[in-house]
């Protein structure tokens, strides 16, 4: 399989919104999947679990959760990546409980993000939503918080690239300093 340079993945990864119906190859799923799992995470604890959903009740009310954000539902597959509190929490205690996960589920939404590009599948990070209606719809524990909705399939556009401030408004040496950008 032809698989693209890291540098081109990343600056040409975009957020994809409309979507073909062709469906998702269960071998691309799975190659998506390990590349969210082989993320990097904090003391190794791989706090965070995926939810992979194609029921189109579920997708709906994913989509409802997500203030009617059609491409979910759309999407041929969504990949649910959630946090497991309990998982970092038993390592770290409160700080696993209150950011480790969370950076350890963003790590795997940004691997999901390339992989899916790399494939020439397309994806968006869906972080709009309320919180307890997508747990709701996805029946998860207590402590497994969802983190992002990702929408995968067959990009149906080509968004242009968005703007980016410029570097050297956001990279200081050795300190931050206040360089007129917020």
């Amino acid at each position: 399989m032809n698989h693209m340079n890291l540098f081109d993945a990343i600056k040409n990864r975009r957020s994809i919104r409309e979507f073909k119906s062709d469906p998702v190859p269960e071998t691309l799923l799975k190659e998506v999947l390990e590349a969210a799992q082989w993320a990097p995470s904090a003391g190794n604890c791989q706090a965070r679990d995926f939810i992979v959903v194609k029921n189109q009740k579920i997708k709906r009310r994913l989509c409802e959760a997500a203030f009617e954000q059609d491409f979910i539902e759309e999407a041929h597959v969504d990949i649910v990546v959630c946090a497991n509190e309990k998982r970092s929490a038993a390592v770290y205690g409160r700080r696993g409980k209150n950011l480790y996960c969370i950076l350890d589920a963003a790590a795997a939404v940004q691997n999901i993000l390339l992989a899916v590009h790399g494939l020439g599948l397309g994806a968006c990070w869906v972080g709009a939503y309320n919180d307890e209606e997508a747990a709701q719809a996805l029946s998860l524990p207590e402590h497994v918080k969802p983190i992002a909705i990702i929408p995968i399939g067959y990009p149906a556009e080509k968004p242009s690239p968005p703007r980016r401030i410029p570097l050297e408004n956001l990279t200081f040496k050795e300190h931050y300093r206040a360089s007129g950008n917020p």
